[in-house]
């Protein structure tokens, strides 16, 4: 007999495609495969060299149909919300495989199509908005600036919607949490004066708090603002 194979990062894991019924496998990273070394101001992960980036797999995508989704999409599907996946995805769908190991070019491919299938199915805000914030973190990676900012605009008007419908309730996301996200992608995206607004709201809410490092961020990322706003100032 062998001796057992050496524990490797990447396991297969199952999926029953939603809108085909296809069955298909796809790759997850096992935990102790994750090294982060530390969290940027909106939370995105930098991992440890030599370890995985789970977000590479964060997606599944059905080879047959192009259905694209996450851990995080309902089970529900609105009326008629099939019917528009199939036309728009599946019917222009070239039958390829994102089930093995992905390169950061294919991870990317997956958020914007998963994305895409999120809108068609009118998926909560918060969870869109959760796919274009890890989708601007893998183009913060590369230093491609343009189009990080542009998927952070595109999160922080998804995370604007979650917060004003409430849908983000449930959810792994705190409002403390989401109102800071709010401020930091505002501030990533030039807007200060929002970012100070929410930073603001964010502090207020110290006393009922139970997420100090929350609002340790918020005074942090507001004190740097001030201290531009004076510098500008002269």
């Amino acid at each position: 007999m062998t001796m057992m194979s050496q524990l490797v990062p990447l396991y297969d894991k199952k999926y029953t495609c939603a809108i085909c019924d296809h069955s298909f496998t796809t790759k997850k990273v096992r935990s102790r495969f994750v090294k982060v070394l530390r969290f940027d101001s909106d939370f995105a992960p930098l991992y440890a060299d030599g370890f995985e980036n789970p977000n590479f797999y964060y997606v599944n995508v059905c080879p047959n149909c192009g259905y694209s989704f996450t851990e995080d999409f309902s089970a529900y599907f609105p009326p008629g919300a099939k019917q528009i996946i199939q036309e728009k995805i599946s019917s222009n769908w070239n039958p390829r495989d994102y089930g093995n190991e992905r390169t950061l070019q294919e991870a990317m491919g997956t958020f914007k199509l998963a994305a895409y299938c999120s809108t068609l199915k009118k998926e909560k805000h918060i969870v869109t908005a959760g796919l274009y914030i890890r989708l601007a973190w893998l183009y913060r990676s590369m230093d491609e600036h343009d189009q990080e900012t542009r998927f952070l605009k595109l999160a922080l008007k998804e995370y604007t919607q979650s917060y004003s419908t409430g849908d983000y309730k449930g959810t792994q996301v705190s409002e403390l949490r989401l109102i800071y996200l709010l401020g930091e992608l505002s501030r990533k995206t030039g807007l200060s004066q929002d970012a100070v607004r929410f930073f603001s709201k964010v502090i207020e809410k110290q006393k009922q708090s139970v997420e100090p490092q929350i609002i340790q961020l918020a005074k942090d990322r507001w004190h740097e603002i001030r201290e531009e706003q004076k510098l500008v100032q002269g």
